[in-house]
């Protein structure tokens, strides 16, 4: 494996497990406000306990994604040195707000929770809660704006005196379209993530008959919650298939294994066999009109398949072609003015031409076959997000399913009725990682080969470092990952064994119809 290889490794790696914290302080951070919420409401210590217990939770969750998070941005300066330099005017500005304006709200709040108790009126408390759970929503918006910019990089423009991108438009980086669904979709995700984890944690007491009044309460409001943010990560989720289809065609007739451009409406695969090598899908079974509706909103929009695709990206690299070598003389004649002419008619192609560096040692030499081959480069591997995005998308419809068939429950007050219910709470807990993590994956595997769509690829981004160095730090990683894994399970386990911070057990709510929620 090369340098550019092994960073991706790391950085994939380290992402990927910061990603699991994420989710479940999005969730338990607004599950706690709605909890508190009722405790100031009907002055009930078992919602007080509740608070606590759950806060204990998020608390340890919160460090770790903490301890991971900062190490993470690290890389862009050890790893990523010339991505760094080459659009960090653009994508550092929105991770600086996060640690200036979202971070230190959400750890200074986080503190004041945990020992304010005791020192701040019922109302000042659930202030505090709720501007938790603000700062928590806030750092999600402002690294999304970052993310989303790389996935559709609006806003800015190449400075060919600096060599470098720059911002033209902050506010269009802001209300990046893209950045806002997956905001809204990312936050959706993590509501459910938390609410799976209240619901099977509930269930374990209910199936050790211990802390029932709590569990049963916890349940009660997972299920409502949970019930709410899985809808909304399925209508979300149909819009981030739309910005998609505008936005990052290449992407969708990936996740779609789409090797020909159908007539409009374009029919959706739910089962087949990608066969990247062959450039076909085998055994397809299609539902008509779908994919069309999803991705254009209409019964005429035309969803592009790869092929097509790749015949348009060979276009876009001829126009880079010229942008690159009008650049080049630009830089030895600044003042020519037909060459500058040609240059910001094709500027929009550069990272097109990018691409040729893979294969030509002049990008303005490059023949037909080494073009060809560049231009086929921008199809990411298919098959893994064609399986990747179907398991996510499954994983999506049980969710509804399990909060529907709790709530339902929950209204006729029998949550702790069916031991088989329960066990299917408990077994579904690391479900909403795994959904969480694929969904990370499709947004960042159906981006390559670019790091900056469009703009940048990905082995140009890289630092000009040693593999031995890269091998080095992610050993390092791996090390301390694994440590901070186990430290995590330790804590979280102990803690949900030990059950709320009161001595003595919860007495068992009466059960059936007698349950009430606000008891």
């Amino acid at each position: 494996m090369d340098v550019v290889q092994l960073s991706r490794l790391q950085f994939g790696l380290t992402a990927m497990y910061h990603f699991l914290f994420v989710p479940l302080t999005l969730g338990l951070s607004v599950l706690l406000a709605i909890m508190e919420s009722v405790y100031v409401m009907t002055g009930r210590t078992v919602w007080r306990d509740m608070v606590k217990f759950w806060g204990t939770l998020f608390g340890i969750n919160f460090a770790m994604g903490v301890a991971t998070g900062i190490t993470m941005e690290f890389q862009f300066g050890t790893n990523w040195a010339y991505y760094a330099h080459y659009v960090g005017d653009i994508f550092g500005a929105p991770l600086a707000i996060e640690g200036l304006m979202a971070f230190f709200l959400e750890a200074t709040f986080v503190g004041l929770f945990f020992f304010g108790w005791d020192r701040l009126s019922r109302v000042q408390h659930l202030v505090v809660t709720c501007l938790v759970a603000l700062g928590t929503n806030l750092s999600a918006l402002w690294i999304l704006i970052a993310n989303a910019w790389m996935q559709f990089p609006v806003g800015a423009r190449f400075n060919l005196d600096t060599m470098r991108m720059e911002v033209v438009d902050f506010g269009a980086v802001v209300f990046n379209p893209v950045a806002q669904s997956k905001f809204v979709h990312t936050v959706s995700a993590g509501y459910v993530t938390g609410s799976i984890f209240v619901l099977a944690i509930s269930a374990w007491y209910l199936l050790k008959g211990r802390h029932q009044a709590l569990a049963l309460r916890s349940m009660t409001v997972a299920a409502s919650f949970g019930l709410a943010s899985a809808l909304s990560v399925v209508v979300l989720g149909d819009e981030s298939g739309y910005t998609a289809g505008e936005n990052q065609k290449m992407k969708i007739a990936a996740i779609e294994a789409m090797w020909e451009t159908e007539p409009a409406p374009a029919s959706l695969t739910i089962f087949g066999l990608p066969d990247q090598a062959a450039r076909r899908t085998d055994y397809e079974i299609r539902i008509p009109w779908v994919l069309g509706l999803i991705a254009t909103r209409s019964l005429d929009g035309e969803v592009s398949g790869i092929k097509n695709l790749v015949a348009d990206a060979q276009a876009r690299i001829r126009n880079g072609m010229l942008a690159y070598g009008a650049m080049q003389q630009l830089r030895d004649h600044p003042g020519d003015a037909a060459q500058r002419q040609i240059f910001d008619a094709h500027v929009g192609d550069l990272g097109y031409a990018l691409l040729l560096k893979r294969h030509a040692p002049d990008v303005t030499d490059a023949t037909d076959a080494q073009i060809e081959a560049a231009a086929w480069d921008t199809v990411p591997n298919v098959p893994v997000l064609f399986w990747s995005f179907r398991f996510m998308a499954g994983l999506g419809f049980f969710f509804i399913a399990l909060f529907a068939l709790s709530f339902w429950l929950a209204a006729r007050r029998q949550l702790d009725r069916s031991r088989l219910y329960l066990w299917i709470c408990l077994l579904a807990l690391p479900t909403p990682w795994i959904a969480a993590e694929l969904g990370w994956y499709v947004a960042e595997g159906g981006r390559q080969p670019w790091t900056i769509d469009g703009v940048l690829p990905t082995f140009l981004s890289a630092s000009s470092v040693s593999a031995q160095s890269v091998w080095l730090s992610l050993a390092g990683f791996v090390l301390f990952y694994s440590t901070l894994a186990v430290v995590d399970a330790f804590l979280m386990i102990r803690t949900v064994r030990q059950g709320p911070a009161a001595a003595e057990p919860t007495p068992a709510a009466p059960r059936g119809r007698d349950f009430r929620l606000a008891e």
